[in-house]
């Protein structure tokens, strides 16, 4: 259960489809039943921005709460096996897995978006956003009007349905290099796993949550100093208990008891 291999290779096939020149050191490392993908930032960032596949693929940024949910729900498993790229997102899985011998590297999505977006170009590559209102997605667009963004409407929907379908179908009419599906977990998910299977559309996609919402101030991430010693989960739990006692002080715990029983 606590396997990592390393190598070295090309980013022409370590990334499948992504184009940059050099060699990158990848490593990809077993973690309580999940396969995460290893890399430095600076890999990350050139797997992000020079997507050229003519099929669609995705990433998915698995943390704590991700972990417990899967092993409550193993139907979830597929969408996330199905994934072509699993970052580790959380500080405290990091933690967990440093006391085996292995460093996960943390790229959370939020961090991955900020970088995405801030370092792109109108002449670059084409940003499509699935699930932001109107609204937010003018404040994202004011703020980094320097990004190639599309915005595509993405209603409140169940898996499914026909809004489900309809909002496939308009993904898959619309050209994009990177999709941003900001639909919450697990539906993000479930979501870049029926583009994957439909084969109808060709880009990245990124399952980010609420990502775009720190980018526009809708939400408030903690400083820095929380972030970086683990703690993030307790500055939104304290933002917004009324919704998140039950991830943070319920569900979230049962991770040391799977590191416990699968150690």
């Amino acid at each position: 259960m606590f396997e990592c291999k390393e190598f070295i290779a090309d980013h022409a096939v370590y990334a499948s489809g992504y184009r940059q020149n050099g060699t990158a050191k990848v490593a990809e490392c077993s973690f309580l039943g999940m396969s995460f993908a290893v890399a430095d930032t600076a890999d990350w960032q050139g797997v992000l921005t020079s997507h050229a596949s003519t099929e669609f693929c995705y990433i998915v940024t698995p943390n704590v709460d991700h972990l417990v949910q899967i092993w409550k729900r193993p139907d979830l498993r597929a969408a996330y096996e199905g994934a072509k790229y699993r970052v580790c997102d959380s500080r405290i899985l990091n933690k967990l897995a440093g006391l085996k011998g292995i460093s996960l590297q943390p790229y959370p999505g939020s961090d991955m978006v900020h970088d995405l977006i801030v370092t792109a170009r109108q002449d670059g590559p084409r940003i499509a956003v699935l699930g932001p209102s109107g609204a937010d997605f003018d404040a994202l667009t004011l703020r980094y009007p320097h990004a190639n963004l599309i915005r595509i409407s993405a209603p409140h929907m169940s898996v499914g349905s026909p809004e489900w379908t309809q909002t496939l179908r308009r993904v898959e009419a619309t050209e994009y290099d990177t999709l941003l599906i900001c639909i919450s977990f697990p539906k993000q998910e479930l979501f870049a796993h029926e583009l994957k299977r439909r084969a109808n559309t060709a880009g990245l996609g990124m399952c980010v949550g609420a990502s775009i919402d720190f980018l526009t101030g809708r939400q408030r991430r903690a400083p820095k100093w929380v972030q970086t010693n683990g703690l993030e989960w307790a500055y939104r739990l304290l933002s917004n208990p009324a919704r998140m006692w039950k991830r943070y002080l319920v569900d979230g715990p049962k991770i040391f008891w799977m590191f416990l029983r699968i150690a």
